[in-house]
């Protein structure tokens, strides 16, 4: 599978981004944590640098690249998906699946594959928070945060 540099603008089909990891954050380390809260059907919302990470009750989880508006399922129905994302000591690198946005209550997901998603029921008002904190330039720890939310939407 050909990887595509990340461009400025729309994100394309399989678009890779390279970032700098924050300091002493193993990002895999925090997509295993969030896929396993996924398989225990645990809501929660984890903000990592420019990255957000959720799961919901439903046994789904994702990454979120909410500056450019790409996702990537980690985990759907309790069931882990396929994943392109490389870590090395000095950042990572992730083969984003889809783009994302949020209306009203309902979180949607366009593949690049052009399949689309709509789904009510996750946590799109502490999503929608942890989002607005992230582009306030509040800074974010180097720790990744931890939010728990159990509000229904």
């Amino acid at each position: 599978m050909k990887k595509h540099k990340k461009k400025s603008g729309a994100a394309s089909p399989h678009t890779t981004s390279r970032c700098k990891a924050p300091k002493h954050v193993c990002i895999q380390q925090e997509i295993n944590t969030i896929v396993q809260l996924a398989l225990e059907r645990q809501t929660r919302i984890l903000m990592l640098g420019k990255l957000l990470l959720f799961s919901t009750e439903s046994g789904d989880a994702w990454l979120l690249e909410p500056a450019d508006g790409q996702s990537l399922c980690l985990v759907r129905d309790g069931e882990k998906q396929p994943v392109a994302i490389t870590e090395t000591p000095g950042g990572y690198g992730i083969e984003w699946s889809s783009g994302y946005r949020i209306k009203g209550n309902i979180f949607m997901a366009a593949r690049y594959d052009g399949q689309v998603n709509s789904v009510i029921g996750y946590p799109v008002q502490g999503i929608e928070a942890a989002i607005q904190r992230m582009s306030s330039g509040a800074p974010v720890s180097e720790t990744p945060e931890r939010t728990d939310n159990h509000a229904k939407n």
